[in-house]
């Protein structure tokens, strides 16, 4: 590996271990055997560096599971099938979660960051439609990725915050498919009723 490889391997240690805010080059310099410089030379930033090494731990966590998916696109075994994968996975991706919403959490102190962020959820949406619905990612538009795409990122990220919070009362696969077949069922029955 050369010297990015490294330091994007060093970060992913870093934020693992460490999360966004207590991370320092320093830091990400001792973990990747790299020199403070080449953090410039290579990303332009400390917090660029980061942003890149969040996306590459939150495509491994995507990557670890979407394989193992069953269920036709869409379909009610597919949606717990995924949600059996992100359930299984939440120790391992707890602190991808917890540096996200560290970042969330403080929005103001860090501006950059989060631009840096907000600008790669389309990607984030994009892989989770895919997990979801089978479609494959170069398929889906711009309004499929702001639409349903959001749905399912404030799903997984409301999902993973109750587990990092209360992982004794969080919801399972089979809760959160049974209660997304009762809201399916009652939009449905409301949108039969309604003349409009």
């Amino acid at each position: 590996m050369g010297h990015r490889e490294d330091l994007l391997e060093g970060a992913k240690k870093c934020l693992v271990e460490k999360g966004f805010v207590r991370t320092t080059a320093r830091d990400i310099v001792n973990a990747s055997g790299a020199n403070l410089a080449s953090i410039g030379y290579h990303y332009g930033s400390k917090d660029a560096l980061l942003t890149q090494a969040f996306t590459a731990l939150a495509e491994e966590w995507g990557d670890s599971f979407v394989p193992d998916v069953a269920g036709e696109g869409g379909s009610l075994e597919r949606f717990r099938s995924v949600w059996e994968g992100v359930i299984d996975r939440q120790e391992e991706s707890a602190p991808m979660w917890a540096a996200s919403m560290e970042v969330a959490l403080n929005r103001d102190r860090m501006p950059q960051l989060r631009e840096l962020l907000a600008a790669s959820a389309g990607e984030g949406r994009k892989g989770l439609i895919a997990a979801f619905t089978g479609i494959p990612e170069e398929e889906l538009d711009e309004r499929d990725i702001r639409t349903i795409g959001a749905v399912y990122q404030a799903l997984v990220t409301g999902v993973m915050a109750l587990w990092m919070f209360n992982p004794e009362g969080a919801a399972t696969a089979e809760e959160l498919t049974e209660g997304m077949r009762r809201v399916a069922e009652a939009l449905a029955k409301n949108k039969d009723e309604d003349p409009a």
